[in-house]
């Protein structure tokens, strides 16, 4: 028996009765999750639009050996035409494009209630029989559901799309990022080995020369979708704060000055402060960005967390104990990378610490199949809309190398549940 990421034993590939194995491996993972939810009393997953979504970390281990077993059994039943036409759906985002146009969740009554789809068609000034081929398909990926014939009701994930930042996540994935995806390829013919934040497939789509921060930042309707978009992901289990808190030794650090750089609003820091009396915090970010942060600050932390507009580009002005950077350096591709790192040079003293807390890219086969396709797909959409990449721990351990010798790479770790590692790095000085 091979065995996955997390222990689990999984079948081995070639053997002739592998869809037995694959059921077998099946029965036994959902066995472990009946009893993971049974001891802790919590109702079992659901499409119901109430249903909970947060699954517990106990039973991790077995839903990625049933979600990887039953994905297997499912492939293996396809032909392979059949298997490509599955994997490629390109269908299916037309749909969700329809849905987020259109703001159809907003239109179905929650708790159970239901429309028509001619009351829908009506609403949105889209041809009933129209309206009805897009929302069926989309019921047959658990989006709304058809409780009878001609009408649709909430499902778990339609409902979700009714808050405004989960909404917002949709439209960015199917205005923007889906047409940048499609041009990917034609940005590699064109611009080749290029390193430039505009030289990728999102630029092409949109027919700007500038790159997507430029874009975004010229339309308020682009600009509200990116930050909700930020917002929702932000907020999902995956990048949820106590893997910030409670998966570094923060009091190890006694009475130090952390900066937090690209850091936005201080959530973050704020939530740090909070934790940890010790600490104090410089929040960095655009001047826009910053220019009203500390209006709603908590009064016990004036004194402990501060703004201060900086670009990351620029020789770092403030001297601290630790730097800290959340989720942005998988927006820049190498080049401009070391630049950031670079810029953190003049203001860097012997044993300070820089905290990257970002994406490790696995290698093949090192984690659960269904978690490495989501990371492979992230590492697509980073280059089709930043031209920058996802990267390994080899990967981030060149790239210090070549911003300089002296970043020591000290410890990765990747909590268990958590999207992003902790990228622990020392200066070394001589």
């Amino acid at each position: 028996m091979a065995e996955n990421a997390n222990n689990t034993a999984l079948p081995k590939a070639g053997s002739n009765i592998r869809i037995v194995e694959l059921a077998q491996s099946i029965m036994d993972g959902v066995a472990q999750l009946q009893t993971v939810f049974s001891d802790k009393g919590l109702p079992f997953p659901s499409f119901d639009e109430d249903a909970p979504s947060k699954f517990p970390l106990e039973a991790f281990d077995a839903r990625d050996t049933v979600l990887d077993a039953s994905a297997e059994l499912y492939d293996l039943l396809l032909d392979p035409i059949t298997l490509m036409l599955k994997r490629g759906s390109y269908n299916n985002m037309v749909c969700l494009q329809a849905i987020t146009r259109f703001k159809i969740p907003s239109r179905v009554p929650t708790d159970g209630g239901q429309i028509s789809f001619a009351d829908i068609a009506k609403q949105i000034g889209v041809p009933e029989r129209m309206v009805q081929r897009l929302l069926r398909q989309a019921i047959t990926m658990r989006v709304f559901r058809e409780p009878q014939e001609g009408f649709v009701a909430h499902t778990q994930a339609s409902k979700a799309l009714t808050d405004r930042d989960t909404a917002h996540w949709l439209a960015s994935g199917t205005e923007d990022m889906w047409p940048a995806a499609v041009k990917v390829i034609d940005a590699i013919e064109k611009w080749g080995d290029s390193q430039e934040p505009n030289h990728t497939g999102f630029a092409l789509a949109h027919n700007t020369t500038g790159s997507i921060y430029d874009f975004v930042a010229a339309s308020p309707e682009r600009a509200a979708r990116f930050s909700g978009t930020m917002n929702a992901l932000s907020s999902s289990e995956d990048y949820d704060l106590t893997y910030v808190l409670d998966h570094y030794d923060w009091v190890s650090l006694g009475k130090a000055r952390v900066v937090d750089l690209g850091g936005a609003e201080g959530h973050i820091s704020i939530a740090l402060a909070k934790r940890f009396p010790d600490l104090t915090f410089v929040v960095q970010d655009m001047e826009q960005v910053v220019a009203n942060a500390g209006t709603n600050l908590p009064a016990d932390l004036n004194d402990r967390v501060s703004f201060m507009a900086h670009d990351l580009f620029k020789p770092q002005p403030v001297e601290a104990d630790v730097y800290y950077m959340r989720w942005i350096l998988h927006n820049w591709s190498d080049k401009y990378c070391k630049l950031i790192l670079e810029a953190l040079v003049p203001a860097l003293k012997d044993g300070c610490r820089i905290l990257i807390q970002d994406f490790c890219m696995p290698k093949p086969g090192e984690v659960a199949l269904w978690k490495e396709q989501d990371a492979r797909a992230m590492d697509i959409n980073m280059a089709a809309t930043f031209n920058a990449i996802e990267r390994t721990a080899d990967d981030w351990r060149a790239l210090l190398k070549e911003a300089d010798p002296r970043f020591a790479l000290h410890e990765i770790t990747s909590p268990r549940g958590s999207a992003l590692s902790m990228i622990d790095i020392r200066w070394k000085a001589n």
